[in-house]
């Protein structure tokens, strides 16, 4: 995990998928580990970044596949389709 604004930027060109797994092994290393407190605080911030970086992507793939109607509510792309 080098600096802060490389940890950002690998964070950045991560897809959920990727994002996720390296959260699920932050959290197998913080439960299973007796890591020093430096370690554990590094890891716990790092994977805050990633666990919002994994919400982010998740509410992008939301809103594509949702639209805003004219009354500003959103509907489905797919009953959009439909009408």
């Amino acid at each position: 995990m080098g600096s802060k604004e490389t940890a950002a930027e690998q964070i950045v060109a991560l897809s959920y998928e990727e994002g996720y797994a390296q959260l699920q092994k932050i959290l197998e290393r913080l439960e299973a580990a007796d890591l020093p407190l430096a370690e554990s605080l590094a890891l716990y911030e790092f994977g805050m970044k990633l666990a919002a970086h994994c919400g982010q992507r998740l509410e992008e793939a939301e809103l594509r596949v949702k639209q805003w109607a004219p009354d500003g509510s959103l509907q489905e792309l797919i009953n959009r389709r439909d009408e």
